[in-house]
């Protein structure tokens, strides 16, 4: 199926807009995962013309995304990775655990972009931040398309890596995410230090449910600030 090719409009826009002289595209990768880490993309691309075949990554086999993110690896002008590990995941919850893998993301690029494309509708990253989020960003903005390649592809492959010590539970093939052949492992040998014991799929697994983490919830106040409270 064919796919119109993403654009530099929203990036153009912030030039225009903010006076933004450079603009990184941001994009996630394993948050609906089991098992480890969620993955953040930042990407820095300019205004240049895209190689060809380059939308969301979610839309590409993998031999074509594991080529074109070869290309795109000489391609971007800068790129970095940021990573919030399964324990900053239970601890923090997701949304915090990823503004903290997008901070770290966005700290490893050679210099501070002046406004951030956020893939989706929430704007997970905040704080001093220029940010503007875009619904499937992946498939319409060049730079978040670039950074959704480079961040699944980087995370497949630690997957991969990471799976060598637990051949039963597949990671090569399902990178963390549910699968049956998942499932079966989790429910015979139990999570293992790389899943994610907050998570609701050990609802499902008798035998383990008593290991499931209880995390610290942080609701906002009338006046803006945050409590924790644990429940």
């Amino acid at each position: 199926m064919a796919y119109e090719p993403p654009t530099h409009r929203v990036e153009r826009s912030l030039r225009a807009t903010l006076g933004a002289r450079t603009v990184a595209g941001v994009d996630e990768v394993g948050r609906g995962a089991w098992a480890g880490p969620v993955t953040v993309c930042a990407a820095i691309t300019g205004l240049r013309r895209p190689p060809e075949g380059l939308t969301d990554s979610k839309l590409i086999t993998p031999k074509r995304r594991e080529r074109l993110a070869a290309v795109l690896a000489g391609w971007v002008t800068a790129s970095a990775l940021g990573h919030a590990s399964p324990e900053e995941i239970d601890d923090l919850g997701m949304t915090e655990a990823l503004r903290l893998a997008a901070e770290r993301a966005l700290g490893g690029l050679p210099e501070r972009p002046d406004a951030v494309i956020l893939d989706g509708k929430h704007n997970y990253l905040g704080g001093s931040w220029q940010v503007r989020t875009v619904i499937k960003g992946d498939q319409s903005c060049v730079a978040v398309a670039a950074a959704s390649v480079i961040a699944k592809v980087q995370r497949d492959t630690a997957m991969a890596e990471l799976g060598t010590g637990y051949a039963p539970f597949a990671f090569a093939d399902n990178a963390g995410y549910p699968s049956p052949v998942h499932r079966a492992a989790l429910e015979e040998l139990g999570p293992t230090e790389l899943h994610r014991m907050s998570w609701s799929y050990l609802d499902s697994l008798p035998r383990w449910q008593h290991l499931k983490k209880v995390r610290r919830q942080v609701e906002p106040t009338e006046s803006g600030e945050q409590l924790g409270f644990d429940f």
